[in-house]
């Protein structure tokens, strides 16, 4: 498990795709999904019926990347998803969450204080930290070419 926290626009999908991207390289599967679209395909299978094979198929890849992690709050079902990919992957594979907010406001991003403490042991256990800080990479690239840093 890693997690990257940092502000809009430092870097923190670029490393989580770059980290995935070097796991496929020495032949492992990996899949990027940004929080929002992972929360509307679980409702989406399980309004159609396929959420227990969604869950298998997310239990075998070997790399998860979640970008954009904990920018809402879960409502009851999410967090019984969330919990269940988590205890599904955990010590088997790898995931990586990207998030601007600290790890101590994932909690309450959850939301049900005990599912939460059961996620965030998943998640957080044995996990590498990467902390970025900085400017946006966006307000540096549309600079005019004589402002920009090297």
């Amino acid at each position: 498990m890693h997690y990257v926290i940092a502000s809009t626009g430092v870097g923190k999908s670029f490393i989580a795709l770059a980290l995935a991207q070097k796991a496929c390289r020495d032949g492992h599967s990996a899949l990027y999904l940004r929080a929002a679209t992972l929360l509307r395909d679980l409702a989406l299978a399980r309004a159609d019926g396929s959420l227990r094979h969604l869950l298998a198929r997310l239990s075998r890849i070997d790399v998860l990347v979640i970008d954009d992690w904990a920018m809402a709050p879960l409502n009851e079902t999410e967090r019984r998803e969330i919990w269940e990919i988590c205890e599904d992957r955990y010590q088997t594979r790898s995931t990586i969450l990207t998030s601007q907010l600290p790890v101590s406001r994932w909690h309450e991003q959850i939301g049900d204080p005990t599912i939460a403490d059961g996620i965030l042991d998943r998640l957080v256990h044995n996990a590498h930290r990467i902390e970025m800080r900085g400017e946006s990479m966006r307000k540096k690239r549309n600079l005019p070419p004589d402002e920009k840093q090297e």
